[in-house]
């Protein structure tokens, strides 16, 4: 019986040694997930839409009288200097306009030469001289319009330019006023021109600032200033036409390039919002989502209502404070309550240091 005894005293042994040899558990490690701070921002979301780029000041170019085009010297896209000349009429029939004033005007002045010599030899009239002096004036003035009208009878660039349109060809017969050929001002710059639904455009105003990306330089962003705000629509589309002047730049601007526009209504500025990002939300229904905020090492699901979304941020109602933190990195990944572990390093402040 001692012997039995003592072998279970030594195998009761064996087992507690064996059990405190054993290691307990490694605790579970946390989900690795990336946090960032509620920011603020405008309490209306910024207007997204798309223009076209123009040269601000566009000149459209015509001769004053009508005739058979002679010479178009320049093409479309072709950059002129000031004063160049761009085009000009056959001058035969603008030629013959202006003799014909002259030899008109020689034989009034002739006339009323001869007026003069009769009435002081008292052969005819004062009134008969004042006559001829009248028909002097008209042919006078027959004579400067028709010198006037050969100086436009040729077009030349008003401005250092490119030109944007050729309206005609030569040899084409064209009448008096038809547009020939649009130039486009190159010190006068250019502007981006763009419409508005009737629910936007009652939100913008002169000054505010508006970002321009082009298609053709996805790169860039361009900075411009609405400057014209149309106060009726536009019968054809129904939109409210903008126009904004787009500050000076080094890219190769061509007219008519088109312009992504994001619009930022002063208005917007007035009062704000919280916004996070839109990584931040999960399981979203209509205006109702959810969050999750690092609390003591641990993720808590947080309900939010949603403004608007603007781009990639998310403008909430309610739900989250300025300055607090969100999980986005890994937060489709969470349960409420689940372990993390906080891989990037937020800048902190006493009130949005994460607990």
């Amino acid at each position: 019986m001692r012997r039995l005894a003592g072998v279970g005293l030594i195998a009761a042994m064996l087992v507690t040694s064996g059990c405190a040899d054993v290691d307990e558990p490694a605790p579970r490690p946390g989900t690795p997930v990336s946090i960032t701070a509620a920011t603020s921002g405008p309490a209306v979301p910024a207007i997204r839409t798309h223009g076209v780029l123009a040269n601000k000041d566009e000149f459209r170019l015509a001769f004053k009288v009508g005739g058979i085009v002679r010479a178009i010297y320049v093409t479309e896209g072709e950059r002129v200097q000031r004063g160049q000349k761009l085009a000009e009429l056959e001058p035969t029939e603008i030629e013959a306009q202006v003799e014909q004033a002259r030899q008109a005007h020689d034989k009034a002045r002739r006339d009323l030469e001869r007026g003069e010599r009769l009435y002081r030899d008292r052969v005819i009239s004062l009134e008969q001289l004042e006559d001829l002096r009248t028909q002097a004036a008209i042919s006078a003035a027959a004579l400067r319009a028709a010198e006037f009208n050969r100086r436009y009878a040729t077009i030349v660039a008003p401005h250092d330019g490119t030109v944007l349109r050729r309206l005609a060809e030569e040899r084409e017969l064209v009448a008096a006023g038809a547009p020939i050929l649009v130039l486009g001002a190159i010190s006068h710059g250019f502007v981006v021109r763009a419409g508005l639904s009737d629910r936007e455009i009652v939100q913008v105003g002169i000054g505010d600032a508006v970002a321009v990306r082009l298609d053709a330089v996805p790169a860039q962003t361009l900075s411009a200033t609405i400057s014209e705000v149309a106060s009726a629509a536009d019968p054809a589309n129904g939109l409210f036409l903008i126009e904004a002047d787009l500050e000076p730049s080094d890219l190769p601007l061509k007219s008519g390039l088109v312009a992504r526009l994001t619009i930022q209504p002063a208005a917007a500025q007035r009062s704000s919002k919280v916004y996070v990002p839109i990584g931040a939300i999960v399981e979203g229904e209509g205006l109702r989502a959810s969050v999750f905020v690092p609390k003591e090492g641990r993720a808590q699901r947080r309900d939010v209502e949603i403004a608007f979304i603007d781009g990639e941020r998310v403008a909430l109602q309610s739900g989250v404070a300025l300055g607090e933190y969100v999980v986005t990195d890994g937060a489709l990944y969470l349960e409420d309550g689940e372990p993390i572990s906080i891989v990037n390093e937020p800048a902190t402040s006493e009130q949005n240091e994460p607990r």
